[in-house]
């Protein structure tokens, strides 16, 4: 557990303090999201209303990539019990950049060291992950990246993680179209099951209409989560939640 809060914080740390001479960012992006459904899976195999409010921030530079958000829910009704803080810090560093050799091989477009600290939540966690990643050159594309992990959970034993990300922006004239999310698979362990969670966005660019482009969407989000934290049906139902959406970038 020492070794990988040790390892996950220096590689933060790599990718907070690069020397400035050697660094160049390519893109900073914050925005602020809107959430609404009723179709979230609660605990006891039953349907929970819910507002989530999640702040989000991405960064590109020539020694990888930094991605953060944080999740504020806020229940309705008998279900404003379930408020809580959830949040996640992924940073990526190019081992293009660290061993100065061009790794990119066909779709390959670089390999990556790769970390993720997941803290809040009902259960207040603190999950250190650590692993490798790929950025794939996938044509129609923006991103593409996956990502293995090694899991350090804190409220359960430890297990690993595949994760997928992609953003696929789509034009149809003054129409466009962004398609992005997440899947994520982790393993199973003595103290819970697998579990697979796709969780994609698709979201129209409102403001192109008005002559900003990537500032304002509007869409929904569809949650497939089978066996949602790992709990197994006999807690937990399979999540199939569709939400709406509005999401604002600055």
């Amino acid at each position: 557990m020492k070794v990988m809060k040790k390892t996950l914080l220096a590689v933060c740390v790599a990718a907070s303090f690069v020397p400035a001479a050697q660094a160049e960012k390519f893109f900073s992006d914050s925005s602020i999201s809107i959430l609404y459904s009723d179709d979230y899976e609660a605990f006891g195999r039953q349907q929970r209303t819910d507002t989530y409010f999640t702040f989000e921030n991405a960064t590109g530079h020539n020694w990888g990539s930094t991605f953060l958000f944080v999740d504020r829910n806020q229940g309705h009704g008998k279900d404003a019990d379930s408020d809580d803080l959830y949040g996640e810090f992924a940073p990526n560093i190019s081992l293009s950049w660290l061993t100065g050799k061009d790794l990119s091989a066909g779709l390959i477009k670089d390999v990556t060291l790769s970390g993720q600290y997941e803290m809040g939540g009902g259960t207040n966690v603190n999950n250190y992950m650590l692993g490798m990643g790929l950025d794939w050159n996938v044509p129609g594309f923006q991103y593409f990246g996956t990502r293995v992990y090694h899991v350090n959970n804190s409220e359960t034993d430890n297990d690993y993680q595949l994760t997928v990300v992609w953003g696929a922006p789509m034009e149809f004239g003054a129409t466009r179209i962004l398609f992005d999310g997440y899947i994520d698979w982790s393993s199973a362990a003595d103290d819970h099951k697998s579990d697979f969670h796709f969780n994609p966005q698709l979201k129209l660019d409102i403001g192109n209409y008005f002559g900003s482009p990537r500032v304002l969407y509007a869409g929904i989000e569809y949650s497939y989560w089978n066996n949602k934290y790992g709990l197994g049906d006999a807690v937990m139902d399979t999540e199939s939640a569709t939400s709406a959406l509005i999401k604002l970038h600055f």
